[in-house]
Order: structure tokens, then C-alpha cells, then sequence
């Protein structure tokens, strides 16, 4: 007796050839496309109405601002752009960031590779790092306060000029100085800041006294001889700088007389309006000195503050010529740990085993770091120079606090000219929004690469 078999259900059609046919997706309900568009809407919504408010719409509107006038009413186009590019302190603002683009995140990041490769060397690594990344939990205002403190030009104030007014006089370097010197009461001169400057300006072709009163005998240098008129030059500033008084008295008071010897080895500045020193010179044995190649304009001529204190005498640190990089030194002081840390955190992910051997081929250290160490920190070391530049790009607290007055023009950047042309004092707000449109501009191709960066390595 024969059975049958019994029919088996099968998941799918036979082909053709005897193969399945592939199974079929299971069918959606109607309608969850829509509800998971729904749910992601809603959880999306908060961050784009926050991104709306606080990143788009304040994009439009500096955008729609710098077309128009600095009341706000009337429009003006791209009036504020040509005026923004025409501006002397505009120009000085976006050559100064250049520099500190050129500059600071190329110093912090050498700085943070070379801690971390050292710090995971060494036993104390871990201390090491702590007291390099130590300066990121100090606010920039507080480090500004700080490094303006340490770069004081007086000596008896900043640490910095104190240790190299202490080797030039550990060495004998020191140059005449005439503590207690000072302005008659009744003269012409000004006495400011531990600086004495003329009471007015002077223009090429003219001359500048300055009579001064209280050094102490020995205090003039042995070399001083009778003070004499200094001749005048077409293209400079003259005059002569002596001690007015007479030995034994008489005299008249701010007259260059006989009796009356020069005062050899100050200082002398020409400071233009905007406070930059653009222009020096030294008084000889008979108190004259010449300030020449100076170009058509109103200088005010000044005697610096170290001319006047005891020993040798320091740096002029934070004036126009050295401020920018006292900024960026104190810039670099505080994101060098930043960089350390970041780099250290990719060294760490590194492939030991190239390195060792490489070195068991015979590669000494320097090149086991410039061949393998380094071109592995590629990525790391891109990112955070990147993160770095933009961050440079927006510098404001440092800038804004450690120039005095005189130096603010010099050290002058585009987030700190934006701030001054609208808030602080020009009440320019349509310059300003171009200033900072200008800002935006710089700042998105660093932005881009930082994100396209970041894509390629979760694609990795």
C-alpha cells in the first residue's frame, strides 16, 4: 500500500530553474513613514528654533544692519564695506590678525606636540601636564591683568624688566639713568605716568628743551659737558636735554646758559597721535639729540620712564612695538595645554609597535618622531590647529585688556575695532555689523574644514 507524501507549504515561488525566489519585505502600516517624520520633528524642533534665534537670525540681520547708515534709517549699501577697507585702524586691526593667524596656533601647536611627546617620557608626566594645561582654568581678563603686571616698563613693577635690569647690573651694563629727575613746576613740561613729554606738539623742523631739576650731582655722568643748542634738522625733531640749574645758584630758569651741563645717554621718543613711538634718539655729551626721518605731522616728543629709575634700565614691553607679541606670548601661555592634551590623547591611541620598530631597525629618536610619531598625529594635530586659528580669528579679552592706552591702536584687532566702532565710543553700528560680517567671512572656510574633518574620520 503506498502513501503519499504530504504537501509541503513553501515560503516562496520556484524559479525558473529550480531557486527561490527571494521573500518579499514585510508590508508597513499605513501612515508610520509620516508618524516617524513626525517624532523626529519633534525632537529636532528644539535645536533648530535655538539655532534659528540665536545663530540665524542674528546672521540676517548684522547682514541686513551693514547696509545701512549709522542711525539705521537710511540705506547705504555696501558703504560701510568700502569704509571699513579704507580705514587706517581697520587695516592695522586685519594685519594684526594675520599674525596672530600666521603665529599663534602654529606656536601653541609645535608647544603641544613637543609636551606631549616629553610628558610621555618622563615618570612625572602626569605633574607635567598638570602644571602646562593649568593656565586654561585662569579667565583671559585674569591672564591679561597678569601678563600686564609681569611687562610693567618700570622695573620696580614688572618681574620681567626687574630679572633683565638685575643681569644688566650684575654685569655692568647698565645705562645712565637720572632717578629724581623732574620738571620745574612752573615750566611747560608734563610729568605723566613716570614719563615727562612736551606740553605741545611739535612738527619737523622744530625743536623740543627739556630743563629739568632734582638729579643729584652724582648722579650726572662724569662724560656731561656744558649743554649746548642742538641744530635743527628739515626732516626731524631737535632740542637738548639739561640740568637747569647752576652750581653755586643763579640763572634763569629754562634758558640754556653757562654753568649748565647736558644730561648724555636718555632716551628720547616722538609719539605720533595715535601713540605709536615712531621715532627715537639719544642725547649726547652736551644734552643734544636728534630725531630724524620723520614724515609731515604733529609729534609730541617724551622722555620714557626709563630714563628715570635706578640701575639699568628694562624693556619698553608694552609699547607699540612689542605688544602684539607680549599678547600673543600670553595667548600661547594659556592654549599651549590645550594642544598638549589634545595631542596627547591621539598619542596615546598610536600603534606602539612601528615605533619600536623602528627603532629596532636602528632609527634613532629624531627620527622615529619626524617619520612615524608625527604623520600619525596627522589628523590630531589638523584638528587642533584649525580649532586654534578660529579661535584666534574671535581673540577679544586679551587684546582689550593687557595695552594700555597708548598701545591699544598698535595691538588692535578685528573682533576689538568691531566692539569700539559700535559700542565702544563710535556708536557705529552699521560699520560695525560689516566688521563683523568681515569676522564671519574669515572665520567659515576654518569652520568647513573642521567639519568636513570630522565627517571623513566617522566615515573611517
Amino acid at each position: 500500500m503506498s502513501s503519499s507524501s504530504p504537501a509541503v507549504a513553501t515560503p516562496a515561488l520556484a524559479g525558473e530553474e529550480g531557486r527561490l525566489a527571494p521573500a518579499l519585505p514585510p508590508r508597513r502600516p499605513a501612515g508610520g513613514g509620516w508618524r516617524r517624520i513626525a517624532i523626529a520633528a519633534g525632537f529636532l524642533a528644539p535645536a533648530l528654533v535655538f539655532l534659528g534665534a540665536f545663530v540665524v537670525y542674528p546672521i540676517v540681520y548684522t547682514l541686513i544692519r551693514s547696509m545701512f547708515d549709522r542711525s539705521g534709517d537710511g540705506f547705504v549699501g555696501f558703504e560701510n564695506y568700502a569704509r571699513m577697507f579704507t580705514n587706517e585702524s581697520t587695516f592695522t586691526a586685519i594685519r594684526n590678525n594675520v599674525i596672530w593667524v600666521i603665529v599663534a596656533p602654529a606656536l601653541c601647536t609645535v608647544l603641544g606636540l613637543i609636551f606631549a611627546v616629553l610628558a610621555d617620557k618622563v615618570r612625572w608626566g602626569t605633574a607635567f601636564k598638570l602644571i602646562v594645561f593649568m593656565p586654561m582654568a585662569i579667565s583671559m581678563l585674569a591672564a591679561g591683568v597678569i601678563f600686564r603686571s609681569l611687562f610693567q616698563e618700570n622695573p620696580e613693577l614688572g618681574a620681567v624688566n626687574a630679572g633683565i635690569v638685575a643681569v644688566q647690573n650684575a654685569f655692568g651694563g647698565g645705562a645712565a639713568n637720572y632717578e629724581g629727575a623732574r620738571p620745574r613746576p612752573e615750566g611747560s613740561l608734563v610729568e605723566e605716568g613716570g614719563s615727562i613729554a612736551g606740553g605741545a606738539t611739535v612738527a619737523p623742523g622744530g625743536t623740543q628743551d627739556f630743563p629739568l631739576v632734582g638729579v643729584r650731582a652724582g648722579d650726572v655722568p662724569e662724560d656731561a659737558v656744558q649743554a649746548a643748542e642742538a641744530d635743527e634738522v628739515a626732516d626731524g625733531i631737535a632740542g637738548t636735554v639739561y640740568l637747569d640749574n647752576i652750581r653755586g645758584g643763579g640763572g634763569t630758569p629754562g634758558e640754556i646758559e653757562d654753568g649748565k651741563f647736558g644730561l648724555p645717554g636718555m632716551t628720547v621718543h616722538a609719539v605720533d597721535g595715535s601713540g605709536n613711538v615712531v621715532g627715537s634718539g639719544t642725547t649726547q655729551a652736551d644734552g643734544s639729540y636728534q630725531i630724524t626721518g620723520l614724515p609731515d605731522g604733529d609729534y609730541t616728543v617724551a622722555l620714557p620712564a626709563t630714563n628715570f629709575v635706578a640701575g639699568g634700565q628694562g624693556v619698553s614691553w608694552l609699547s607699540s612695538a612689542f605688544i602684539t607679541s607680549v599678547i600673543i606670548l600670553s595667548y600661547v601661555w594659556i592654549w599651549a595645554g590645550f594642544a598638549m592634551i589634545m595631542i596627547a590623547s591621539g598619542l596615546s591611541a598610536v600603534d606602539r609597535s612601528l615605533q619600536e620598530a623602528a627603532r629596532t631597525d636602528g632609527a634613532n629618536e629624531w627620527k622615529v618622531f619626524t617619520k612615524i610619531t608625527a604623520p600619525l598625529l596627522a589628523p590630531v594635530l589638523v584638528v587642533v590647529l584649525v580649532t586654534l586659528i578660529i579661535n584666534v580669528l574671535k581673540i577679544f579679552d586679551l587684546v582689550y585688556v593687557i595695552p594700555p592706552g597708548a598701545s591699544k591702536p598698535a595691538a588692535n584687532v578685528i573682533a576689538v575695532e568691531m566692539w569700539t566702532v559700535s559700542f565702544g565710543g563710535g556708536s557705529d553700528q552699521g560699520l560695525g555689523s560689516a566688521l563683523a560680517i568681515l569676522l564671519l567671512v574669515l572665520v567659515l572656510p576654518a569652520m568647513i574644514i573642521n567639519v568636513r574633518r570630522l565627517r571623513q574620520e566617522k566615515q573611517s
